[in-house]
């Protein structure tokens, strides 16, 4: 079974947050929510608090990982960005081929790392001036090898399902896209 993590730091966007949690975990991917705060609870960047699965010290390895997540957020982005075990974990998983997805200002991190270097991505409009060397492509999401970037809040439905599509398949993400609604929400009239 894939296994994913999503860092959250205070100020995480509640939306980008939890909803690639939910349709994931509708699916059956395992996806855990990492406190990088050295607590349990998170507070959102809206003042909400939740409780975070794990804490990031409580993680031995990322080995079996298949996925690292970054929401957006301010000032949830800048402190994944300074948090260094976050930085060292990515750049581990990069280097390995392994997938990592990041939205809104969450790009940014990965941007400082030089992972979006030579690569197509997207992010909240004005934060492109932090993906280094990358190719902004101002879409909803953008996919580039092992790496998917998404655009902001009201993008995180297709971002998250293009997520699941990697982990269960085209036919599966439909099938979830009809019940949720979200093949509704998006036919012309």
């Amino acid at each position: 079974m894939a296994k994913v993590y999503e860092f959250l730091a205070t100020g995480f966007e509640e939306v980008e947050a939890l909803l690639p949690v939910d349709i994931l975990r509708r699916a059956g991917v395992e996806i855990k929510t990492v406190s990088v705060t050295g607590d349990t609870w998170v507070t959102s960047s809206h003042g909400v608090t939740i409780q975070a699965d794990l804490k990031f010290e409580d993680i031995r390895h990322f080995d079996d990982v298949d996925m690292l997540l970054l929401p957006g957020g301010m000032p949830g982005a800048t402190n994944l960005n300074e948090h260094a075990g976050v930085r060292e974990a990515l750049l581990a998983h990069h280097a390995k081929g392994k997938r990592i997805g990041a939205i809104c200002a969450g790009p940014m991190v990965l941007g400082s790392l030089g992972l979006l270097k030579g690569r197509k991505a997207t992010c909240y409009p004005g934060f492109e001036k932090y993906m280094e060397g990358a190719d902004y492509t101002a879409e909803l999401f953008t996919v580039d090898g092992n790496i998917i970037t998404g655009e902001g809040p009201a993008a995180t439905f297709p971002y998250a399902f293009e997520i699941l599509k990697g982990f269960v398949g085209e036919a599966e993400t439909k099938d979830l896209q009809k019940q949720m609604r979200f093949t509704h929400l998006m036919e012309t009239k």
